[in-house]
């Protein structure tokens, strides 16, 4: 926040002060315990997909500014959160799941889902992992 601050990039200053802000949330929130890794890439998920939606509104209602700066701040936000996996180490993991759980058709996709989400969490993103699990298990 500070080298934002003297750089004098507002943008960059205003997303990590949501991030700031997020955290004494949490930390106020009475949940009893310190912020721990996982909580802290689940806070950065939830403000980043926060943007993404909001970027998706803008754009659909012709407020290509607004929607610009979202993604800007998407961006500064990326930046905070672990690498995702690409759809290929998707795949491979998604191919071990079905494998280990010996799933062969789409009635399986609940049990598949579970695993591989487990095991990818915080890693991959949702969606992807959920279309890669559907395109496998319909083939």
């Amino acid at each position: 926040m500070k080298a934002a601050m003297k750089s004098g990039d507002k943008l960059r200053l205003e997303t990590v002060r949501s991030i700031r802000a997020a955290i004494l949330e949490f930390n106020t929130s009475g949940v009893g315990r310190p912020m721990n890794d996982d909580d802290e890439v689940k806070l950065l998920q939830k403000l980043a997909k926060k943007r993404k939606d909001a970027m998706e509104i803008f754009r659909a209602n012709g407020r290509n500014e607004a929607a610009d700066k979202e993604q800007a701040e998407l961006a500064i936000l990326e930046e905070f959160l672990p690498t995702m996996l690409g759809e290929a180490e998707i795949k491979t993991v998604v191919e071990r799941v079905i494998a280990d759980t010996g799933a062969t058709t789409q009635k399986d996709f609940g049990k598949v889902i579970g695993a591989a989400m487990k095991e990818l969490k915080g890693k991959a993103d949702g969606t992807l992992v959920q279309t890669v699990v559907k395109s496998l298990l319909g083939n």
